[in-house]
């Protein structure tokens, strides 16, 4: 899925869809599941916008999750079809992904804001490296 201009609500967005063995025994997506499709997304977008993660750790680097909040609003359930969309704010060291789960309809599924921080032979930074990469797709 190509990058988006930062006209849009988002700077990257993903088509996605349920598969059968996501649902729990209600039927409806896990609630771990929305944390997989928000990685997944994380992750897809950190390589469109050209990070390598195994030329990060070869260096030394490595970009890991410090918090995650989510709000679920609506299920999803077996066969659905779903946009997951992020943007992304710097704070300090922190990069801050506001990440969506939503329905072709438009119906909110899931809200995530996840806070990601990166580690220079396991030492806190500033994550230059992160930003250059980030730096267009930052609000």
């Amino acid at each position: 899925m190509p990058l988006l201009s930062n006209n849009n609500k988002y700077c990257y967005v993903m088509d996605m869809e349920v598969r059968d063995y996501e649902l729990d025994f209600e039927g409806i997506v896990n609630n771990a599941n929305y944390l997989h499709y928000m990685e997944h997304t994380r992750h897809r977008f950190c390589e469109d916008a050209g990070l390598s993660f195994k030329e990060m750790l070869e260096q030394g680097i490595v970009a890991v999750v410090r918090k995650i909040e989510v709000e679920y609003h609506s299920s999803l359930r077996s066969g659905d079809r779903f946009v997951s969309g992020l943007r992304i704010e710097r704070k300090g060291a922190r990069f801050v992904f506001y990440q969506d789960i939503v329905r072709p309809d438009g119906e909110m599924c899931a809200k995530g804001v996840v806070t990601v921080v990166s580690l220079h032979d396991g030492k806190l930074t500033r994550g230059e490296e992160l930003a250059k990469a980030f730096g267009k797709y930052i609000k």
